[in-house]
């Protein structure tokens, strides 16, 4: 029996749980875990040994049984009560004129506990909305702010790849996306084609970082000069998935050349790591500064 069980809940919250009782599980089945002063019941996604690897041996929120029918009942009539205090807090919100947007609202099983999630680009004070909703629902109210790309995993969707998004599937953790992953893929600076649908980078720029400097390390830098049969030309284009490159040539003329034709053509220099260009100029400028 597996000693860890992945947990997941509503909006892709994900936690790791001990399973003391040695419950028989398979993915997808529906479980009720300790929470936070009482319970909360999600579906596992995940077990096994590199469950437990990732786990650790930190002392681990216990499963405390597999639902019966009536606490599915309960946990679907919670899902109704959730769009009423979503539209509850929304009409709230406008009423105290607070500039925040309500993303999601989740109730903890046990309806011990609701969280509303919100984005906001400042500072909200939300005091005097959290007294009005915990005098309404006479539970505990918790409000958090989110980011945008937070908001794009509980919302879910589908990206321009035609996927599910990455952030609902398989990312755990979001790690910044910068221009320069663009740049270095060659890719035309243009937000609107390089915008998830969270409106900030696709994170899909970071994870297919690897491959591209892996593949470009075969070509030279782009407007490296090459002697071909032709006469020197100017490289242009790269198509890394081909494996192909396009020379230009001083009468505008282009050509289009196979990589296995242009690695004779290419110099010791041309070979050299693109990716590692800039950092070993800088390491050389460090090194000068620091002789004595």
């Amino acid at each position: 029996m597996a000693k860890t069980i992945e947990v997941e809940f509503k909006g892709g919250r994900k936690a790791f749980y001990a399973n003391p009782m040695e419950f028989p599980f398979i993915v997808g089945d529906e479980v009720v875990v300790e929470a936070e002063k009482g319970e909360d019941l999600g579906h596992v996604v995940n077990m096994g040994y590199l469950v437990d690897q990732r786990a650790g041996d930190r002392e681990l929120p216990k499963i405390i049984r597999k639902p019966s029918r009536e606490d599915l009942e309960k946990y679907q009539e919670n899902a109704g009560l959730e769009n009423q205090a979503f539209d509850d807090c929304r009409k709230r919100i406008d009423e105290h004129g607070l500039v925040m947007k309500l993303v999601d609202v989740e109730y903890q099983f046990d309806r011990n506990k609701i969280t509303y999630y919100f984005t906001s680009e400042k500072r909200v004070d939300f005091r005097a909305l959290v007294r009005e909703l915990a005098g309404r629902y006479r539970t505990r109210i918790e409000l958090r702010q989110i980011g945008v790309r937070d908001e794009a995993r509980r919302i879910g969707g589908v990206g321009v790849c035609g996927r599910r998004l990455c952030c609902t599937t398989f990312l755990r953790e979001f790690e910044p996306v910068v221009t320069q992953f663009a740049k270095e893929q060659n890719l035309a600076l243009n937000p609107t084609k390089l915008s998830g649908a969270c409106g900030r980078l696709m994170c899909c720029l970071l994870y297919e970082r690897q491959f591209y400097a892996e593949a470009l390390n075969k070509f030279p830098v782009i407007g490296t000069q090459i002697r071909t049969a032709r006469g020197t030309g100017v490289l242009t284009k790269i198509d890394v998935f081909e494996e192909s490159a396009v020379i230009r040539y001083a009468n505008d003329e282009e050509e289009k050349i196979m990589l296995a034709e242009l690695k004779p053509l290419m110099s010791g220099d041309m070979k050299k790591n693109r990716f590692g260009h800039k950092k070993n100029r800088k390491n050389r400028r460090k090194n000068q500064v620091d002789k004595p």
